[in-house]
């Protein structure tokens, strides 16, 4: 349990002291739908659906926001974010191909981070890495195991619903 723990600190202390600037640019790009006509759309893919279930239920939910389906038709004023476990998920790169044809201003978020073949980090406005690209244990045959990604992201998601708050009470 303390290794555990102590790994996922790391993780956390990790993305807080390598992306506050990507957190901040991916909370400005969100605030502009939020501040004025626009929604924010969450399209969260495999476990990070969890993070849309938070951004809807919480005690505190995310301002402006809705959860993302292919019937939904944007605005210039709506803002997406894209959450996904990895860069080359399918179906998040398709979408993120979509609002880039269409000039809707998207952010991302994947454990990846933006290299020549990331294509999610070439097509987003702002993207955000977890960097979580193999577990966090040791297990007894070698490998890896413990891959939070979920856990990852939705630190990142609280870290940007701070700032959006910071933005809109500063209006």
């Amino acid at each position: 349990m303390k290794m555990l723990t102590t790994q996922l600190s790391g993780l956390l202390q990790r993305i807080s002291s390598s992306e506050e600037e990507n957190i901040e640019e991916t909370a400005r790009l969100l605030a502009q739908a939020a501040a004025g006509e626009g929604t924010i759309f969450f399209a969260t893919f495999g476990e990070m659906k969890s993070i849309s279930i938070n951004a809807q239920f919480a005690a505190e939910p995310f301002p402006s926001m809705q959860s993302w389906s292919d019937e939904i038709e944007l605005t210039s004023a709506d803002r997406v974010w894209i959450l996904t476990r990895s860069c080359y998920d399918e179906e998040a790169l398709t979408l993120a191909k979509k609002l880039s044809d269409e000039f809707i201003p998207f952010s991302a978020l994947a454990a990846e981070p933006a290299s020549y073949d990331n294509m999610l980090a070439d097509l987003a406005y702002t993207y955000i890495p977890t960097k979580l690209t193999k577990g966090l244990l040791p297990a007894e045959d070698g490998t890896r195991i413990v891959l939070p990604h979920a856990l990852g992201g939705l630190f990142v998601y609280e870290a940007v619903k701070m700032k959006i708050n910071e933005m809109l009470v500063g209006e």
